[in-house]
């Protein structure tokens, strides 16, 4: 349909993944992804900016909570929790990129993992599923990176 948008579009393609379009092949590289970030992230949390951002949120409190990574003691409002296991992720630059520059799984990772923490116990999520937000966050990314005219400007920025 001509009158339909991208957006439009874009919302319906992902809208309507299910975890039966994960191939073994997405599965073993997205956990390779995760554990990746999983791994820069903790090594993040040792770094001065990461200290910092932990400060600055402890001022933020809710009934729900998630952990900062590292600190099982240290819990945050989700979206303090993802904010800060964010900049650990980001902190070290060793996060996975790609081409123009981009670090998909420390944006996205570190929010749904925030996220499921939150649920009421009743409600958690499979790991299928995990998988399959993460996959339709990182394929979210990557579309809105292809679409952008600043984003592909960034090499020569640089």
């Amino acid at each position: 349909f001509p009158s339909q948008t991208v957006t439009g579009n874009f919302a319906k393609v992902i809208h309507g993944l299910n975890t039966n379009q994960l191939t073994d092949q997405v599965i073993q590289r997205s956990k390779r992804m995760i554990l990746d970030t999983l791994g820069v992230g903790l090594l993040g949390t040792s770094t001065e900016v990461c200290h910092k951002v932990a400060q600055y949120s402890k001022i933020y409190s809710s009934d729900l909570s998630s952990t900062i990574w590292g600190h099982l003691d240290f819990r945050l409002p989700p979206l303090y929790a993802a904010f800060v296991n964010g900049v650990a992720v980001h902190s070290m630059d060793f996060d996975d990129t790609w081409h123009p520059a981009t670090h998909p799984s420390g944006a996205v990772l570190p929010a749904l993992i925030a996220l499921s923490e939150a649920f009421p116990q009743k409600k958690k999520i499979s790991g299928l599923d995990l998988l399959l937000a993460f996959n339709v966050g990182i394929e979210v990314q990557g579309r809105l990176l292809h679409f952008s005219r600043e984003a592909r400007n960034i090499p020569k920025r640089y």
